[in-house]
Order: C-alpha cells, then structure tokens, then sequence
C-alpha cells in the first residue's frame, strides 16, 4: 500500500502511474482461486450470460472481450447474440428465462440497446441478485443508503485502485466531474460511504477549474478529451481519469485520451490513472468479482475475499 506524499515532495517529481492492467491481473488471479473453490463446493462454475441486441461493433468487442475473461477466471459465459429486429417483448421474455436459470448467477445486458427497446424497463426486468452491473433501482437505492449491494463495475474499480495507493480514504476531500447513474452518482455515493467529503461537478457547475484545485482526490468522468489541465489539479493530488476519448493527430492517426491532459497533470497530481491502461481493466475484472459475489450469494455460501 503506497503512503500519500506532502505536496511539497509530490511536485518534485512526476506523478506516479497507478497500472490498473497489473492491479486488475492481480484481482483476476484471486478471482481464479476463488472460483476454483466454488465450483468444488457446488459442483458447478459460476455462471455469467452476456446478452447483446444489435451489431454495434464497439459492443462486439466488449462483449467477445468480457465473455475471453470469464473463461480466463474459471467463470462460465453463456452468450445471446441477437438481431437488432428482435423486440422489447422477446428480449423480456429471455431475461426472464435467465432469471429463472440456476446455472446463471450474473446477468448483462450490454448498453446501449436499439432505439425500439426500453433499456430502463429491461434493466429492471433483471433479477437484481443477478444484476452484475448493478444499475438495478434496487441496487442502486442500497448503494444510496449504504448497504450491501452489487454495485456498478467501473467507480467500483476506481475505488479499489484508490484504496490501494492510498490506504484510509476518510476525511480526505473528494471531487467526481461526472453525474451519470454508470460512473458519477455511484462513485460519490462509494466515496461518501469511505468518510470523504464529496463534491459532484458538472456541466452546469460554476468554478469547476477552483473546485477541482480543491481535491485530494479527483475523479473524471465526463467524456471530454484534455479537458482537465494543470491548472485544475491540486499539488500531490490523485486523479482516477474515467474517460476514453479517440481523437484524431494532426498526421492523420487516432488515439485513446483521457478526460485530463495526463502528461501536463503529471506534473502536479501525486498519482493518476493512464489511459489506456488505467480504470478500463479494472472495469471488466470488477465484472467478474461481481459475478463471483453474486454466485455464492445466490448459491448460500459465505462472500468471497477479493
């Protein structure tokens, strides 16, 4: 566990490059244990069905990406691909079926779904002891009020990460640029449940450049390539970057960028998150914990230690 620098020692160097492909690879390699015993205590895998309507290609990927890990981990993936045609009614009916599936313990519907569907209605069809993504209303009124829950893969991640550069969070000041119900909302609720002082900014917020300078931890999910530069960051400071911009180089190529300037921010910030490299690993390892936890909670048998 790293120990948080005076400000005075964090400007004199770089910031420190929180590797979230090595901690996710750490965590899968617990997941693995944990799931080998499961199987030999229940004499089955735990049981993840991923579930895409349409051919968006950046879905394919995630999907075919999510469904390589669980296998990785010794979780059993139960693919649906289905038509972009295939409507509200049908969708409905197989998650239903999922929900009554015993091998099944973790539900995922990849977002977005075609313009046709309801994705809130679909969302609350999921059983939410199975909804790995924890974006049930359900889950997400327990994370609200602070109680056990599946909570949401990403800010999930990031407060692991958080935890493990910085040890006890509590007291410290804590800033989310981001108001989604996927990142923002649930990332300040885990901060607030952590004993930080929680300030949420956006599209509308004023000051936001002085607010951010306020943060010991900074946390960015707005999906704004380089909008967070030096001048925003509190010396020693640790920035979590959420985005994941392509942008395209004046020669011609593209690239993925965070939601900060990382190489001016490093400059300040005490730690920060790559991109990539940083929080999307750990996104798709904290789905496979989530599907573990839902499995031997489903299954009656004491939470796993990750």
């Amino acid at each position: 566990m790293s120990v948080m620098q005076s400000p005075a020692a964090q400007q004199a160097e770089r910031a420190v490059v929180i590797d979230g492909k090595a901690f996710a690879e750490g965590l899968r390699e617990r997941i693995v244990v944990k799931a080998r015993e499961f199987r030999e205590l229940v004499g089955k895998a735990p049981g993840l069905a991923v579930v895409l309507v349409g051919d968006d290609p950046a879905s394919q990927v995630y999907v075919r990406t999510k469904m390589n890990k669980a296998m990785d981990t010794g979780i059993e993936s139960f693919p649906f691909l289905l038509p972009a045609s295939t409507s509200q009614t049908e969708l409905l009916a197989l998650i239903e079926r999922l929900n009554e599936d015993r091998h099944v313990h973790g539900i995922l519907v990849q977002l977005p779904l075609p313009a046709h569907i309801d994705e809130v209605a679909v969302i609350a069809a999921i059983d939410p002891a199975k909804d790995v993504d924890g974006f049930h209303p359900i889950n997400v009124g327990q994370l609200g009020l602070g109680t056990a829950s599946l909570v949401p893969c990403t800010p999930l991640g990031c407060l692991m990460m958080l935890k493990h550069h910085l040890g006890d969070l509590s007291g410290l000041k804590a800033v989310v640029v981001g108001r989604s119900n996927i990142v923002g909302k649930p990332m300040a609720n885990l901060l607030l449940q952590q004993n930080c002082t929680v300030t949420v900014l956006h599209s509308r917020s004023r000051n936001l450049e002085d607010e951010c300078r306020q943060a010991d931890i900074l946390v960015l999910a707005i999906g704004r390539p380089n909008m967070i530069g030096p001048e925003s960051i509190k010396p020693g400071a640790v920035v979590i970057d959420v985005g994941i911009n392509r942008i395209i180089r004046e020669d011609g190529s593209s690239a993925l960028v965070g939601d900060a300037d990382t190489e001016a921010v490093s400059a300040v910030a005490g730690a920060i998150t790559p991109v990539p490299g940083g929080v999307g690993p750990m996104t798709v390892a904290c789905l496979m914990r989530n599907t573990l936890v839902a499995a031997c909670a489903i299954e009656g048998i004491a939470p796993p230690s990750l």
